[in-house]
């Protein structure tokens, strides 16, 4: 399985390999039908922002007003605010992009006050407003190339690939091929319930994090995973 690790800041590819005894999940033939795009297959995130300060609207409506449109992207997003939460929509890139600024924008307007991000990945329709059901699972081109954001925070990370019918419940398999990755990747710190635990840069989090769910959704059509993002948390963090 393809694997985008992290050193020294900078994303590359490499193999990774699960343990022999694991299950395994098998692609499904190609199919013949011209491929969705992000908008049919339901291809999106939502984000929180969360800042621990008086000052919380300035935050949140300033990180929102300060990120700069990238425009070889900013064509195939959609976005929209409600009073919970921020929805990204489009291709793969493009909203781990969007989401990557959005919690360094919101960690410069907090100005050191701690902050949390809450982020949902989805991919594969379900659930959707608007989507059309493909039958799949499709492969994304996307490639994540993802700067580092110059902002360290701690995350606990939980991925699901939501396998249906004759899923043949071999979901663990995607989920510890994450888990490798992330150990890979330098940027584990440790397992705890029902999540995993990540430290280093927002940039390389994200990355690691959207490149798994990109890689999972090759084999399992719905896929999502949760994302919590901890920046200047006032918590020691457990041994």
């Amino acid at each position: 399985m393809a694997a985008t690790t992290l050193r020294g800041g900078k994303a590359r590819m490499t193999s990774t390999s699960l343990d022999p005894a694991a299950p395994t999940l098998t692609p499904p033939t190609a199919s013949t039908t011209a491929p969705p795009t992000p908008a049919t297959y339901g291809v999106g995130a939502r984000i929180t922002l969360c800042p621990m300060t008086d000052r919380y609207v300035d935050v949140i409506l300033g990180a929102l007003a300060d990120v700069t449109p990238d425009a070889a992207v900013e064509d195939v997003l959609t976005t929209s605010t409600s009073p919970v939460s921020t929805y990204i929509g489009g291709g793969e890139h493009a909203v781990v992009r969007r989401l990557v600024d959005l919690v360094t924008a919101a960690a410069r307007c907090a100005d050191g006050a701690h902050l949390s991000a809450h982020i949902l990945l989805s991919r594969g329709c379900p659930g959707e407003v608007a989507c059309e059901l493909h039958s799949g699972p499709w492969a994304s081109t996307d490639t994540l190339a993802v700067p580092d954001a110059g902002v360290r925070a701690w995350a606990e990370w939980s991925l699901y690939p939501l396998l249906d019918g004759a899923g043949g419940g071999e979901h663990m398999a995607p989920i510890m091929a994450a888990i490798d990755e992330a150990k890979a990747s330098g940027l584990f710190h440790s397992a705890d319930h029902y999540v995993t635990r990540l430290a280093g840069d927002v940039g390389a989090i994200l990355a690691l994090v959207g490149g798994a769910w990109l890689r999972t959704g090759a084999v399992v059509q719905h896929v999502t995973t949760h994302l919590t993002l901890s920046i200047n948390s006032p918590t020691e963090v457990p041994k």
